[in-house]
């Protein structure tokens, strides 16, 4: 499995815009997410890739596990943004509804995100 896209293509995150332009320079910490959909995203790129330090560092310290554990086996194939509720640029906590494919199914997530010290961080999921 590769650790990241090369420079021109599209970006897993199903955004339609290139992986340099996307999520790689999230999970290159060279910036941070503006918006927590943004930072959703490069979460899901990080599964995609495999990429269990973006997850970690990404993840709110209350509730964040000791490890990041990921299962090889899933293979991520897609990525749909059903709902985006607060989660801008001027906000302090999100939501982002969507809905992750992968080989043999599909994953539904509700996940809530929270700004900390200008950044933002993945909470939880209903």
């Amino acid at each position: 499995m590769s650790t990241h896209a090369s420079d021109d293509e599209p970006c897993p995150c199903d955004s339609g815009r290139a992986y340099d332009d996307c999520c790689g320079p999230l999970l290159t910490t060279e910036r941070l997410a503006v918006t927590a959909e943004e930072l959703m995203r490069s979460r899901y790129t990080a599964y995609v890739f495999g990429n269990r330090e973006h997850l970690w560092r990404t993840w709110h310290p209350r509730t964040r596990p000791a490890q990041v554990t990921l299962d090889p086996e899933t293979r991520w194939t897609g990525l749909r943004v059903d709902e985006v509720v607060g989660g801008g640029a001027d906000d302090d906590e999100g939501v982002v509804e969507f809905t992750a494919l992968h080989v043999g199914g599909q994953l539904h997530e509700r996940s809530t995100f929270a700004r900390r010290g200008g950044r933002w961080f993945y909470l939880d999921a209903e």
